[in-house]
């Protein structure tokens, strides 16, 4: 029987670098299944994490701008759901950000002894947000039977921008990932910049209500496309063209300097770490 092997050569891992990526796939679905049972293990309320956490913001969110800012939806669209689509994809990008961030650190053992494509660890810690997102996906259509809301069919393009989503959480996460490896303080600073993207973001709120001046600064948020892309295929907000494509720019500028980054110092990730 054939099988694949890795021989170490000095230069060999910078030439076939992405291949060794696609060789090394199975340690890539393992870490990924340990991320998902080493978060719900031992836990009091398991996977209702994903449902209570983005519920009660929604909560919040809707009783401080629906209430006291007195920020509205379209007709015919509630606004405890306009919260909710917005707080799906942000809640996704800060939890796949914020496991991403740590990845590395917290599997130093595995980094400082096997050889392996080290993109592999934020990969997998990326792609287990997908399960919370998922779970939070489902609390969605049961506030739009609550609601008796139907969703346009638009929906079905929303895999898009879940996909949007994963390459700019990917994209910042394998950066500051590995600025984290070289300056430990850095971790302290992750949960401050994902508690200021939730209110630069268009989470409890709708972009619509954004000077058409502030349009262009405002749009250099990733999550601002994706956000207002997620609640077209929900709730057929409008989407503004322009802010969408710049959106996307920044999303993919992101993730090539991340990349870019990430394999500049990626060598020296075992003896930092």
């Amino acid at each position: 029987m054939q099988t694949n092997r890795i021989i170490i050569e000095p230069g060999r891992n910078e030439k076939n670098y992405w291949r060794d990526l696609w060789l090394f796939r199975e340690l890539f679905y393992i870490l990924s299944w340990r991320d998902i049972k080493v978060r719900y293990k031992q836990t009091v309320i398991g996977a209702a994490w994903s449902v209570i956490r983005p519920l009660l913001t929604t909560i919040i969110f809707t009783i401080v701008f629906s209430r006291l800012a007195k920020l509205g939806a379209r007709p015919g669209v509630p606004y405890a759901i306009l919260v909710f689509a917005g707080m799906l994809p942000w809640q996704f990008f800060a939890n796949a950000l914020s496991e991403a961030s740590n990845s590395l650190i917290g599997n130093a053992n595995l980094v400082s002894k096997v050889y392996f494509p080290r993109m592999i660890i934020p990969a997998s810690s990326v792609i287990t947000s997908l399960v919370d997102f998922g779970i939070s996906f489902l609390l969605l259509l049961g506030m739009c039977v609550f609601y008796q809301y139907v969703p346009d069919i638009k929906i079905l393009l929303l895999p898009v921008f879940v996909l949007l989503a994963l390459t700019a959480a990917l994209g910042v996460g394998l950066f500051i990932t590995a600025l984290n490896v070289k300056y430990r303080d850095f971790r302290y600073i992750i949960p401050f910049i994902v508690q200021i993207g939730l209110y630069i973001s268009p989470v409890g709120f709708s972009s619509s209500v954004v000077p058409e001046k502030w349009r262009l600064w405002y749009s250099l948020n990733p999550m601002v496309g994706i956000i207002d892309g997620f609640r077209w295929c929900i709730l057929g907000e409008p989407m503004h063209g322009s802010a969408f494509m710049i959106s996307i720019l920044i999303t993919f500028l992101f993730v090539a300097l991340g990349i870019y980054y990430f394999r500049k110092t990626e060598k020296s990730f075992a003896d930092n770490i």
